[in-house]
């Protein structure tokens, strides 16, 4: 199913040091790329998973790892695929385990995974549909939090009601509304990122009670452009909710209570966040995958196409058409607990690569 976004504007990115790529040979006797950045180096496995025949990738949006090893992965579907199913669950060898999630087909978007006390759910963010997209999904511009079967637990639709941010501006018309991401704190506290529509950040309690809301359209302190990907960094002493602050090129860093606190340059289009023992793994929206270290420090990129400005035109190709060891339009990625990473991509017909670490 073809997949409509706003158009992107990039700029270039802090300098750092040109990540290597270079062969080596895999186990089926194939030269399979190697990518560097410093000390971290991972072997490229593009199209993994092993999809049924029923289900065609869309888009491939986000991605997460369950306690079990099993590996969430939710897209678009493709226009022409005969199951309408957005979550496609693997285990840890690619192999197809189930999947679920129709009501989402043509929105699907953000992931997030949260164990609480002995269950895991996970919390989706969907996207409101373009008017021409069709059929119109059975559900849209929602926050909700599910199991791991798909079963729903609640949801969030639409935005906060009745508060100044979203009221009707001098023309009359509604504040648009379209959620991209969420992320939970300690507490559990949701932030979710209203990236598509309006620039804010609303914020939640455990029970999906409304708190506040903060950030809006702007490039100042504490305003945000696009405010797409979201993740409350525990590495400190104290809770920081770092935003991927996305056509603004930068992260903005906030308190929990929504008071700015700095930026992090050095991004083109950041979408989202993963940490792992102290590194922090960020799709790039514009052709790379960046790590990040616990001081935030760039540790360097993976799989750089080199095209910052030329890469979208790229993401309605034939698979033929990809250049192994490069990204295109990195959208999601995760790392599971060995501390390989699995990067999915705004493309059209969907990539999944998984990064073996070596």
């Amino acid at each position: 199913m073809q997949s409509t976004r706003r158009e992107f504007l990039a700029t270039g990115a802090a300098a750092v040091a040109a990540p290597a790529i270079i062969r080596a040979q895999d186990k089926a006797g194939t030269k399979a790329p190697v990518l560097s950045a410093g000390s971290h180096t991972y072997e490229a496995i593009h199209d993994w998973g092993e999809l049924p025949s029923s289900i065609k990738w869309g888009n491939t949006h986000g991605v997460v790892e369950d306690s079990q090893g099993n590996i969430y992965i939710h897209h678009t579907v493709y226009k022409d695929s005969e199951s309408a199913d957005t979550m496609v669950v693997f285990d840890s060898k690619g192999k197809f385990v189930r999947s679920w999630g129709k009501e989402f087909r043509g929105v699907a978007h953000g992931l997030h995974i949260r164990k609480e006390g002995s269950t895991e759910y996970l919390y989706l963010t969907v996207n409101a549909a373009n008017a021409r997209l069709t059929p119109q999904p059975d559900m849209q511009a929602v926050v909700l939090k599910s199991t791991l079967k798909g079963e729903i637990v609640w949801k969030i639709q639409g935005p906060p009601p009745d508060i100044d941010a979203y009221k009707p501006g001098a023309d009359g018309k509604p504040k648009a509304y379209n959620p991209t991401n969420i992320a939970i704190a300690p507490n559990g506290d949701m932030y979710v990122g209203d990236g598509y529509g309006s620039s804010f950040v609303n914020q939640y309690n455990s029970k999906a009670e409304y708190i506040r809301t903060f950030g809006g359209r702007g490039a100042a302190a504490g305003q945000l452009a696009e405010p797409h990907g979201i993740w409350v960094d525990t590495r400190g002493a104290s809770p920081i909710l770092v935003v991927a602050d996305r056509r603004n090129n930068r992260l903005q860093r906030f308190t929990l209570d929504g008071k700015h606190v700095d930026f992090v340059p050095g991004f083109r289009l950041p979408c989202h966040f993963y940490e792992y023992k102290g590194d922090v793994v960020i799709p790039d929206l514009n052709g790379r995958v960046t790590l990040m270290d616990r001081n935030n420090q760039i540790i360097g990129h993976l799989g750089d196409s080199h095209e910052a400005d030329n890469q979208f035109p790229l993401r309605g190709l034939t698979r033929d058409k990809f250049v192994p060891g490069e990204f295109i339009c990195p959208h999601g990625a995760c790392y599971d607990h060995e501390g390989n990473i699995f990067v999915v991509e705004w493309v059209e017909v969907g990539r999944v690569t998984k990064l073996r670490k070596v």
